[in-house]
């Protein structure tokens, strides 16, 4: 069901990548929660009532408490998604481990009273009255709990959520509780024996194991914890590609938030060498680090696009958009790239207003640009409006007249793309297949050794309906 709700309402669902769609996923979860629970709590309170079990009302009220927890979630994600400010200028992502953590509280709160329950009831056993209706809303407890437990924990993983794994396994804490309460009433209806202490005590060390566990999990993100020794080769194979750097040492990755990783670390040179010289080798080596990692998740964003461009499920929202603000966007994104390849944007103001899905043209926008800073490093990109066309052109390398009619082939990549080599050959590929799907069209022209032109019509003369 949550699958269903999230490709009906959050766009660009597998985008997981993309802060707006790893809110989207917590906002949804986190009211698929409180619904639930609250449900819950309304039909044990009702199983409560005509057994008069005191466990059950109890379980009861935990399913409320939970509702609250599912209320911290979507908080947490809500306020991991403000943008940095003056007092927390790397931004607040690090709520989301905050939100995971108080919700592992609350697991740890649970697990400590139902042992102190537990207890007393196997100290002073009571009767539990049994009905098939009380049988029947615990039954259907456990599934719901259960079916909650997979979702959270499917969606933390897919996002990378701490909060959302500590969510799962409250949920599945909350499962084993209710079995315990079931099956100590069929016990005690069926061979007159109570279990219920016994059943709780043994439930209560698993929720309390699954505390400390989720705990743990929210706690090392805050307090600090070592990178990945995969993430770490990565980063000396970029470093030491420079032959000036001899080595690395004091490598600090410091998290941030979901997404949200800053690197430092010393190079290290040789004593001998020209200071000014080894200053520019450690510059160059930076700026490749920075340029390598957003690489990776370019591709990764281009690997999903692909995805999804075959899917069924694309969702496109055609509505007046201003073009300004999705070159803005786009030109935003693409800030340190430019930067670090140190080529120059001339991005010209425009008012026009076009008829088009902004997430995907802001997607063929952002593939042309990352093109332009690839094959000009050094040089100067243009942006603007001629009429309904947008031209995004530069001064870098060009594309010979044998390729220029195949840039937008599935899978090829060209002499330019041999040279570079980490041309996919799917970049073009796509913008032309959303372009086609968006009614627009794309068109390059280009000279070997003077630059590319590509020119996005937006005059929209048809729309694709499949």
């Amino acid at each position: 069901m949550i699958e269903l709700l999230a490709r009906r309402l959050i766009r660009d669902h597998d985008h997981v990548n993309d802060p707006a769609v790893r809110r989207a996923y917590g906002v949804l979860c986190g009211c698929a929660g409180i619904a639930l629970n609250l449900l819950l709590f309304a039909g044990k309170c009702l199983a409560g009532l005509i057994s008069g079990s005191i466990a059950i009302t109890a379980d009861a009220f935990n399913n409320l408490s939970d509702a609250g927890a599912s209320v911290v979630t979507l908080l947490g994600f809500k306020l991991a998604a403000q943008r940095p400010d003056r007092d927390h200028p790397f931004g607040h992502g690090r709520m989301e481990y905050v939100s995971g953590l108080v919700v592992s509280m609350v697991i740890l709160l649970m697990g400590v009273e139902l042992a102190k329950t537990s207890v007393e009831k196997i100290l002073e056993p009571q009767p539990v009255e049994f009905s098939p209706l009380v049988a029947v809303i615990l039954a259907v407890s456990i599934a719901v709990k259960l079916y909650m437990s997979h979702y959270n924990r499917a969606i933390g993983r897919k996002i990378g959520s701490a909060a959302m794994a500590a969510t799962a396994a409250d949920s599945l804490s909350d499962s084993l509780a209710t079995t315990a309460v079931l099956l100590s009433t069929l016990a005690g209806h069926f061979w007159n024996v109570n279990i219920d202490g016994w059943c709780g005590a043994a439930v209560a060390c698993f929720i309390l194991w699954a505390g400390v566990k989720a705990a743990k999990e929210t706690i090392d993100p805050l307090l600090g914890q070592p990178p990945s020794p995969e993430f770490v080769s990565q980063i000396q194979e970029i470093v030491l590609r420079h032959r000036e750097i001899t080595g690395i040492h004091d490598l600090m990755v410091h998290d941030y938030g979901p997404g949200r990783l800053f690197v430092s670390l010393h190079a290290e040179v040789p004593a001998s060498g020209d200071i000014l010289a080894l200053h520019d080798v450690v510059d160059s080596a930076e700026r490749e680090l920075a340029s390598e990692l957003f690489r990776v998740e370019q591709y990764t964003d281009l690997a999903l696009s692909y995805l999804r461009l075959g899917s069924d499920a694309t969702d496109y929202v055609i509505r007046s958009c201003s073009l300004m603000k999705i070159l803005r966007q786009a030109a935003r994104r693409y800030a340190g790239l430019f930067i670090r390849s140190r080529v120059s944007l001339d991005l010209r103001e425009t008012d026009l207003t076009v008829l088009t899905d902004e997430k995907w043209l802001q997607l063929v926008v952002e593939q042309v640009l990352s093109n332009a800073v690839k094959y000009a490093p050094g040089g100067r990109v243009t942006v603007y409006t001629r009429g309904q066309n947008l031209v995004i052109a530069d001064d870098g390398v060009g594309i010979s007249r044998e390729d220029l009619p195949r840039v937008f082939d599935k899978s090829f990549t060209g002499g330019n793309g041999r040279l570079e080599g980490r041309s996919t050959g799917i970049g073009l590929y796509l913008c032309r297949e959303i372009c086609r799907r968006l009614g627009h069209t794309i068109t390059i022209d280009s000279e070997p050794g003077r630059g590319t032109r590509v020119t996005i019509g937006l005059a929209r003369p048809y729309l694709e309906v499949e």
